[in-house]
């Protein structure tokens, strides 16, 4: 056992430095990440009881992040990747302390934190995704995601249950509010350490100015059906559990306890399977994860009781990081593609990417939101994600496709290299 674990030690040392350094700089800043992804919500919830709020909350970010990813790629072209990436993750801490100085959780104080968080996740997912793409190739990628959801999912064992029932303690002695506020000041501490991390690579920044175009290869097209599909339950993997929780079952140390439940060993079978399965699986590694959500999702809606929540939440661990673990390569392998055949900016695919999952968003968002207020809270937490989670079903077919055409294209690109001619009329479809 040991002698395996020092070979998994000396299989990391062997990768490259700016590979261990993202590595790391995204391992110090998951600490943050299941106060950011749930805690938040739930402060929303405790605070204003209104499910619809958290709604509220979560689609001014998904607002704020294409935003930011089209802010991102004009500030590339003067300051260092590191620099847009460090201020990311401190921007997550600043939305935070807006949260906490509201003294009254009105829409637009919601709203504005939302925009900023939003904006947090926008300079964060725009320049990682580069970064990741631009520091592994199609070999390494299940590696590489593999090991980042490892560290996550131990994490999500640790941090949860801490908060969670340091909350709930505080709570029982009359104030939450502080709880919350101590949090906040821990996250943003850990967000200026990931920074320090970040700077220590030696990160470049994208080649080409360009990055904003409206005609794409058709290829590229089925990537963004995929990616609006992927949206579509995004938004329902971060705010649901906490929603449904503090609903249901009413406490933060709950919500802590339900995060970690099984994480342990989601976290070593994530590990596995990075490290062991090659391109070739990444379709059944994506369809696990599809039906694993969509079981998640008829175990809450059939049940709807404390039971089907952490029934709901063991799913949902190992759901969420095989979709993760599958599609990420997936997304870079059609990039890698596409940047040789049409000559341009991986970039200019990530920010595309990103409309994509926002049109996804801001469906699955607005179908809780019609169930909302059409019928009530409850039919929406109980039915919405049984919609959604059986319309993404469908992403196992465009995936499919999308993996069968790339070897085909693969195989046309061994074969044949574009004439100058060819490469000048692919250029010559950039927009402004």
């Amino acid at each position: 056992m040991l002698n395996k674990l020092k070979s998994e030690i000396t299989h990391f040392k062997d990768q490259t430095h700016n590979f261990k350094i993202l590595t790391l700089t995204n391992l110090i800043y998951s600490i943050v990440l299941p106060v950011i992804d749930i805690f938040v919500a739930a402060y929303v919830m405790r605070s204003s009881n209104d499910p619809t709020k958290v709604v509220v909350y979560q689609l001014t970010i998904y607002t704020g992040i294409p935003i930011t990813f089209l802010i991102n790629g004009w500030l590339l072209n003067k300051f260092p990747i590191k620099v847009l990436y460090s201020l990311g993750m401190v921007l997550s801490g600043v939305s935070m302390m807006i949260m906490m100085s509201l003294k009254t959780l009105d829409i637009t104080g919601v709203g504005i934190a939302g925009i900023v968080m939003g904006m947090s996740f926008g300079f964060y997912w725009a320049n990682r995704d580069f970064l990741a793409l631009a520091i592994t190739n199609d070999k390494n990628r299940n590696y590489y995601y593999g090991l980042e959801t490892f560290f996550y999912t131990i994490i999500a064992v640790v941090i949860p249950v801490m908060i969670g029932w340091f909350i709930e303690f505080s709570a029982n002695t009359g104030d939450a509010k502080l709880a919350y506020k101590i949090v906040t000041g821990i996250v943003f501490v850990i967000t200026i350490l990931a920074s320090i991390m970040c700077f220590k690579g030696k990160f470049n920044n994208p080649t080409s100015k360009k990055f904003i175009y409206f005609k794409f290869d058709p290829y590229w097209y089925r990537l963004m059906f995929l990616a609006v599909l992927k949206g579509l339950v995004q938004g329902f993997l971060v705010t649901a559990p906490a929603m449904l929780i503090m609903l249901l079952l009413g406490k933060e140390g709950a919500l802590g306890t339900a995060q970690s439940v099984g994480a342990i060993f989601a976290a070593i079978l994530m590990y596995i399977i990075g490290r062991k399965t090659t391109p070739e699986h990444r379709i059944y590694v994506f369809g696990a994860g599809l039906v694993l959500f969509t079981i998640a999702a008829l175990i809450n809606g059939v049940l709807f009781n404390g039971t089907g929540v952490i029934l709901f939440m063991l799913f949902l661990l190992l759901a969420k990081p095989l979709l993760d673990l599958a599609y990420f390569p997936i997304q870079f392998s059609v990039i890698d593609i596409l940047t040789k055949k049409e000559k341009r900016s991986e970039f200019a695919y990530i920010l595309n990417h990103e409309a994509g999952l926002y049109i996804g968003r801001l469906s699955g968002a607005g179908t809780f939101l019609i169930l909302a207020y059409t019928f009530s809270n409850e039919i929406a937490l109980r039915y919405a994600i049984i919609i959604v989670a059986v319309l993404q079903l469908s992403s196992y077919w465009v995936a499919k496709g999308i993996i069968r055409k790339g070897k085909i294209m693969n195989g046309e690109f061994a074969n044949h290299t574009p004439t100058e001619n060819q490469i000048d009329a692919k250029v010559a479809e950039a927009a402004i």
